[in-house]
């Protein structure tokens, strides 16, 4: 493929995995999942069964996209610096072996619902805290993820600043709102208050 084709395949997995990950955030898992009532949550998704599974099938495509757009952001900028584009795909690698492992925790979730010989011994109310343990380990390996995708998409960022293949305030914004998800990331680990700034965090890097 030419430079230019390799920066459209660039242009169009970043098209695809935001639409994706808005769909499977913001649609499904904020329409599914209560926050304050874990026999409410496992009631949405035994009654929507259906979405959610298709949620999980989205974060997997989503996944999937980021991983050619890896190798896609790789290839345009070794040549503008080969260690530092390694580096940035080495993190955002992290991201993706973070991200795909956190899907099975949804995954199991969906198990513990469907019955089965295996949970038999548990009542209701401990088989809904099972589920809603699941999904908070999903969401935290969600957000432990970002951790490595903000560093990483800062130095390919950073290498698209020194390119010029986009204009270099773009590429500077994109180096500041990936460090700022990074951060975001790492203070959610801190304290859980960090959530209130739930739109600091992902909204430069959105835009």
């Amino acid at each position: 493929m030419s430079q230019s084709g390799i920066a459209r395949l660039a242009g169009a997995m970043y098209l695809l995995t935001v639409a994706t990950a808005l769909f499977g955030e913001g649609h499904v898992r904020s329409s599914l999942l209560v926050s304050e009532s874990a026999a409410q949550t496992a009631r949405n998704l035994v009654d929507s069964n259906l979405l959610f599974r298709i949620g999980l099938v989205t974060e997997l495509v989503t996944f999937t996209g980021v991983a050619i757009l890896v190798w896609a952001l790789y290839q345009l900028l070794k040549p503008v610096d080969g260690r530092l584009a390694a580096l940035a795909a080495f993190f955002r690698l992290i991201e993706l072996g973070v991200h795909f492992s956190a899907v099975t925790f949804g995954v199991a979730a969906m198990s513990l619902l469907s019955g089965g010989e295996y949970v038999k011994g548990f009542g209701e109310a401990q088989l809904h805290g099972l589920v809603g343990l699941a999904l908070r380990a999903q969401l935290a390996g969600l957000q432990i993820g970002f951790i490595p995708l903000g560093i990483g998409s800062a130095v390919f960022a950073f290498l698209l600043f020194r390119s010029g293949h986009v204009p270099r305030l773009l590429a500077a914004w994109g180096v500041i709102a990936s460090l700022l998800l990074a951060g975001y990331a790492f203070a959610l680990v801190i304290t859980p208050a960090t959530s209130n700034f739930f739109y600091l965090g992902m909204v430069p890097m959105l835009i």
